[in-house]
């Protein structure tokens, strides 16, 4: 059996919505004469429909698989064994998804209101997020109001990074709907953390206005143990600084030393702090190999009292660590 694919991920599926089918297709490639014998499934909330008919050679069968979402609640992955009569068909087949349980309580479920649209949370995190495929994201949305929310009836404003569709064709008052955020690394065109602000249009005037989150990385593809020597390799002297107590009314500055220890020329894509209280200064992005260079810190610890912690984040082209960090530890009096 040549299948198109053997795994169907179902997404996010609410309770009420009932039993949700993923179909496999696929082709007989053998001479001799085939049927489907038999299917096991993991679990009793995944039953099988299947293609009976004998098939001959470039024939095509189909297997339904039908998952029970109320019996079960978050991420859920399932196992499916197909078995057929010639030697050494038995193929495994997996659908994957999120069961969301019905709530009895949606005001402590989406406790986050806007426009009547309740949220689980106050701003959307798509979390890691890399620069070689968008990140997608499904939200699950409550009305708490009166009126319809149409998919077609939606737009949205905010950066071209951000896409945001309705999932679900309408989301009726007392009822719940998805909303789809994706988020491409590859648009945003910078790295680190970020947080941006989204609107979303519904014709009848409804505007809700929303933060997305994420955390953007350089994406590198998998390469050799024997060329691990050959790429650019970060070392950072001093992943922890502890200055110990200092004063307020006094900004410290402190030198780190970044190395190259590859073969080939690192390039130091940005540095970032978490405060605004840190200023970062390197001379160049480039380094050589075998060369060194000073990433500056200047600490303000102007406003500030008790145990701190800043951390300093270095993108760089490493494809080991291309995301290091650097922890500027002190006692503010």
């Amino acid at each position: 059996m040549v299948w198109e694919v053997n795994k169907v991920n179902l997404g996010t599926i609410f309770e009420e919505q009932g039993p949700q089918m993923a179909q496999f297709n696929f082709t007989h490639t053998q001479d001799s004469l085939f049927h489907i014998e038999k299917i096991w499934t993991d679990c009793g909330c995944t039953t099988a429909e299947y293609t009976k008919d004998t098939l001959s050679v470039g024939d095509q069968g189909i297997v339904k698989v039908i998952y029970d979402p109320t019996t079960s609640a978050g991420y859920f992955s399932r196992m499916i064994i197909v078995q057929g009569n010639l030697m050494g068909s038995l193929d495994t087949l997996y659908i994957e998804g999120t069961a969301i349980p019905k709530s009895s309580n949606p005001q402590l479920i989406y406790p986050e209101q806007r426009a009547n649209l309740g949220f689980r949370l106050s701003k959307i995190n798509m979390g890691e997020v890399f620069t070689n495929e968008p990140k997608i994201k499904e939200v699950e949305v409550y009305n708490f109001g009166d009126k319809s929310f149409y998919k077609d009836s939606l737009s949205y404003a905010g950066p071209d990074y951000i896409r945001v569709i309705q999932l679900t064709d309408s989301i009726q008052p007392n009822d719940r709907g998805l909303l789809q955020f994706e988020y491409s690394g590859e648009k945003k065109n910078d790295l680190g953390f970020f947080e941006d602000q989204v609107q979303l249009f519904w014709k009848d005037s409804t505007l809700i206005r929303i933060p997305v989150m994420a955390n953007v990385f350089e994406y590198y593809a998998p390469f050799s143990k024997e060329n691990l020597n050959l790429v650019p390799q970060l070392y950072i002297a001093s992943k922890e600084i502890n200055l110990k107590t200092i004063s307020s009314d006094s900004p410290q500055i402190e030198m780190v030393s970044l190395n190259n220890r590859g073969r080939e020329v690192l390039e130091i894509h940005k540095v970032q702090g978490n405060c605004e209280c840190l200023t970062l200064e390197i001379p160049q992005t480039s380094i050589n190999p075998g060369e060194t260079l000073q990433l500056k810190i200047i600490f303000d610890p102007k406003g500030r009292k008790g145990i701190d912690q800043r951390n300093i984040y270095v993108f760089s082209n490493d494809p080991v660590n291309p995301v290091q960090q650097i922890i500027l530890k002190s006692r503010v009096e």
